[in-house]
């Protein structure tokens, strides 16, 4: 098959990569959520060969995702499964988890639900970083953000740039704490947020 291919994942993964670099220590597991088209996974996990990639989605990406894994053919990327936030999650625990460009996509229960689950996957102190666009004091960081998010509610209403706010909110109730958020190139933002709610 061709490989899905997506110009904004060629563009900052570089500079996605400059951030999260220092949570991405020897030996380190990552479950990524939201693999889309699968480049970030090759990228990250090329570039770090001490630590293991999980790529995970919806089964309708899986496809594209294993055609850009199996032509990398980067031993520390581990094969990729399905993984819908509201249905299926894996019984492992994890390093750390990473997505990009996915809670914008999602519908609030899907982003609780992730919060919830993900707080349980999580070895302790670990982390979980997500890129992406938010919203501050119930406003839009930018005009383009706002024509953004009129774009996503118009092809699916539940869809939207989430508020700051009610994502720590949220994730706090699952044991997670905000502890840097980073600006970003295109009014986007990385959170990185750490497991204190202990698991063995």
């Amino acid at each position: 098959m061709n490989k899905p291919y997506s110009e904004s994942c060629e563009q900052n993964k570089n500079v996605i990569l400059s951030k999260i670099q220092p949570y991405l220590v020897d030996g380190a597991v990552v479950l990524e959520l939201g693999s889309g088209t699968g480049q970030h996974a090759v990228y990250f996990a090329t570039l770090n060969p001490k630590i293991v990639w999980q790529p995970s989605d919806r089964v309708e990406y899986l496809e594209g995702i294993d055609a850009w894994v199996n032509d990398a053919a980067v031993p520390n990327i581990k094969a990729v499964f399905e993984l819908d936030v509201l249905k299926h999650w894996p019984s492992d625990c994890y390093d750390l988890l990473f997505t990009a460009n996915s809670f914008h996509i999602m519908n609030d229960e899907a982003v609780k639900t992730c919060f919830e689950r993900a707080g349980s996957c999580l070895k302790k102190n670990g982390h979980f970083i997500i890129y992406g666009p938010f919203n501050y004091n119930g406003q839009y960081t930018s005009i383009s953000n706002q024509k953004f998010d009129a774009q996503l509610k118009f092809n699916n209403p539940n869809s939207g740039i989430k508020h700051i706010e009610w994502i720590c909110e949220i994730a706090h109730r699952a044991g997670l704490r905000l502890i840097d958020d980073i600006e970003m190139p295109a009014n986007n933002r990385i959170l990185i947020l750490r497991q204190e709610t202990l698991v063995e």
